[in-house]
């Protein structure tokens, strides 16, 4: 078996990496959102409350409304469970080494790593594409002149 991603993975390598895109940045919002709820909660002692008056800073024992940072770390763990399934499949269908899953993967966790892998996984991806669509093409050409 040939190490690296074979011409007829294309289409799903494109659509795992327009999802892997999304789930980046979308992942990497909430991920700069949670830092700031960490942040007023470990440092300050107040959670984000969404009440009657807005937007408020409030001791977490005494949110009588919505509390927006219980929020931000729900959704950003299943945002993050998203993003690491996207990691995942385009690990596999590029047939990258292990230490490039975990790499990547940490994209969801350390704030704005996830908005540079944004630009640089893809960049490597559609670098691979070419690759594979010109290799492709010179084979088929090679096998018409032999033919």
């Amino acid at each position: 078996m040939a190490i690296g991603p074979q011409p007829h993975d294309i289409p799903l390598i494109r659509r795992t990496l327009a999802l892997y895109k999304v789930s980046s940045i979308v992942t990497g919002i909430f991920l700069l959102g949670l830092v700031v709820m960490m942040v007023c909660r470990y440092g300050f002692g107040v959670d984000i409350e969404l009440g009657a008056n807005g937007l408020q800073l409030t001791d977490k024992d005494a949110i009588t409304g919505f509390n927006v940072s219980i929020f931000l770390l729900t959704v950003h763990g299943w945002l993050y469970v998203v993003y690491l399934a996207c990691d995942f499949v385009l690990w596999r269908v590029m047939r990258w080494s292990f230490l490039r899953f975990l790499w990547i993967a940490m994209g969801g966790i350390i704030p704005f790593l996830s908005f540079f892998f944004e630009r640089q996984v893809p960049r490597r991806v559609e670098n691979e594409i070419a690759r594979l669509e010109s290799s492709s093409t010179t084979t088929a050409h090679t096998e018409e002149a032999t033919a």
